[in-house]
């Protein structure tokens, strides 16, 4: 064997091994969908799609641009333990129920299962359906009546597949079988309803018992009234016969025609006693039926009104229950609607004096810091920090002296003056006393206790002298006092 048919051999082996190898891997990469599972492939699927979605057959799932995973079909039973339902009577009812949901294979539905569900657990599913179905069983029952709901239970049941299932299908989950195991109310308005229809089902019974003892007892007279009727008919005919044979027998016997003509009377007789017997039973077995008849008027009268005041008594009863009904509702709205309001106000209020409190606090905080920054500006001198203090205020406290002496009205002012002999008048005192009445910066400063610095000026020590007899009248627009 030469080196060119020797690599040649080599070539087509590894061709083969290659070919083989990859066969191997796409057949690794090949995914069954089994029959309970829906398989859905992700990743780079078709154009505007999100994923692909397949029931049953396989699919090569390309590495590394695709992924997979497989969504069960099990079906999953929902308990729904519906308390306190509004109906459209304003009555709350209980309806327990049991629904089965599944996810469905068809496209769509199996394309939002895949988007909303896929890597869920089955007890977040459940979860998820169940408040679906919540929902829209309450706003079923809110749009019927409870008749509707406990008597025809076939559209019920149709009623709440309608409004359930477009739902569940928008999660990719279809509505397999719903089952409502009792239907019962806070106010026993269906056990009323039961009742009632009991109560007129019992009269019905009676009634019919009683036409039926009429029957029997008009059956039964007119049978006797029969039995007499075709009696006497045989005495009847008896006696027609025995006339026969008496007619006979005078032809042969003469001798004996007395005899027979008494026997003739005294059958004649017979006959007479047999017909007024006769009328008189059948007199008796018309009483007895008229009486029967009568009875059974009076009973089928009695049933009737006891039917009919079982009817009155349920129907205001239920007008009773439902007026009570209202009536706590609207309590309730309103004590809830006063809870409301004063919750409302009281927060309001609350949120006032926190507000008030928070500015407070602020502004406390923000002069302590001033305060504090003020003190550290003169190397800690609270005397020369309160003497800077009262400098802003001063003229503050000056203009307000001021403004209570400029506010005094003073009409008209006479001074009886005779001179202290030293060439000063005491009316010039007196007007500088009045101007004076305004205390000087160093006093006001005294008075908080504050020393002010020599630049503001010294108080002189003026030794008081004695005042001359000065008489001063003053005419204000003051009212006048005693």
């Amino acid at each position: 064997m030469n080196t060119s048919s020797f690599f040649g051999l080599l070539g087509i082996a590894a061709f083969i091994v290659i070919v083989f190898s990859a066969i191997l891997y796409l057949a690794s990469r090949y995914k069954r969908c089994p029959s309970d599972k829906i398989l859905v492939v992700y990743g780079r699927v078709d154009p505007g799609k999100s994923s692909r979605c397949m029931h049953g057959g396989g699919t090569i799932v390309w590495p590394l641009i695709q992924s997979y995973s497989y969504l069960s079909l099990t079906p999953i039973t929902i308990n729904i333990p519906l308390q306190g339902a509004l109906s459209l009577q304003n009555i709350r009812i209980n309806v327990p129920s049991t629904f089965t949901v599944g996810i469905s294979t068809e496209p769509e539905i199996m394309t939002n299962a895949a988007e909303r569900m896929l890597g869920l657990a089955r007890a977040d599913i459940e979860d998820m359906a169940k408040e679906i179905i919540f929902g829209q069983l309450r706003l079923t029952v809110a749009s019927l009546t409870i008749e509707q709901i406990n008597q025809d239970r076939e559209s019920f049941l149709e009623s709440v597949r309608k409004n359930v299932e477009p739902e569940l299908n928008k999660i990719g989950l279809y509505l397999i079988n719903v089952n409502i195991t009792d239907i019962t109310d806070e106010s026993e308005y269906i056990e009323s309803i039961g009742k009632k229809a009991a109560s007129e089902a019992l009269n019905t019974a009676k009634v019919d018992v009683a036409v039926q003892d009429k029957n029997g007892a008009i059956g039964e007279a007119e049978a006797n009234r029969e039995k007499e009727i075709r009696v006497a008919e045989n005495m009847a005919t008896a006696e027609k016969g025995r006339k026969a044979a008496m007619a006979d027998q005078r032809i042969y016997v003469q001798a004996r025609e007395a005899e027979a003509v008494d026997g003739e009377n005294t059958a004649q007789a017979d006959i007479a006693n047999s017909n007024a017997n006769l009328a008189v039973k059948e007199a008796e077995a018309k009483q007895r039926a008229e009486v029967a008849r009568r009875e059974a008027e009076v009973q089928i009268q009695k049933a009737q009104y006891k039917a009919e005041l079982e009817r009155l008594n349920a129907v205001e009863i239920v007008q009773k229950e439902v007026d009570k009904r209202k009536i706590e509702i609207e309590a309730e709205a309103q004590a809830e609607r006063i809870r409301r309001e004063a919750k409302g106000e009281a927060d309001g209020i609350l949120l006032k004096y926190k507000a008030e409190a928070e500015g407070l606090q602020s502004l406390l905080e923000s002069k302590a810091l001033g305060y504090q920054k003020l003190v550290e500006s003169v190397n800690g001198d609270t005397q020369a920090a309160a003497t800077l203090l009262l400098i802003e205020k001063m003229q503050e406290l000056v203009n307000a002296q001021v403004e209570a002496i400029s506010k005094l009205k003073i009409d008209k002012i006479t001074v009886w003056d005779s001179g202290n002999g030293n060439g000063n008048s005491s009316t010039a005192n007196f007007i500088s006393g009045l101007v004076k009445s305004v205390p000087p910066l160093q006093e006001i400063a005294a008075m908080a206790g504050v020393e002010l610095p020599d630049y503001l000026g010294k108080m002189v020590d003026h030794t008081p002298q004695k005042p001359d007899v000065v008489n001063v009248e003053v005419e204000t627009d003051l009212p006048e006092t005693e």
